[in-house]
């Protein structure tokens, strides 16, 4: 998160996350980061970007993890993730 918190690695995990790009299988932000746009070109296999979402391409105004009035992700959250594309399966 732009606070610093870090709330989930999968490099941590040593297991990379994988998804279909563009089909809504993550947040919005993930999409339009990896699939380029606004001047932003695609990621291409072995590319590596940061993504700085605004809360409307990540968990908006609901927040994710959400439990007892907690969240790991609070509602409006600036997010921020270093991706590195491995590429296409």
């Amino acid at each position: 998160m732009e606070n610093g918190k870090v709330f989930d690695s999968s490099y941590n995990r040593g297991k990379p996350l994988t998804f279909r790009v563009g089909v809504g299988e993550v947040i919005k932000g993930w999409d339009q980061g990896i699939l380029g746009g606004d001047g932003v070109p695609p990621m291409l296999a072995g590319g590596k970007r940061t993504l700085r979402l605004p809360p409307e391409l990540g968990y908006g105004v609901r927040g994710a993890g959400c439990k007892g009035g907690s969240c790991i992700i609070p509602p409006d959250s600036v997010l921020l993730f270093d991706v590195e594309f491995i590429g296409k399966a």
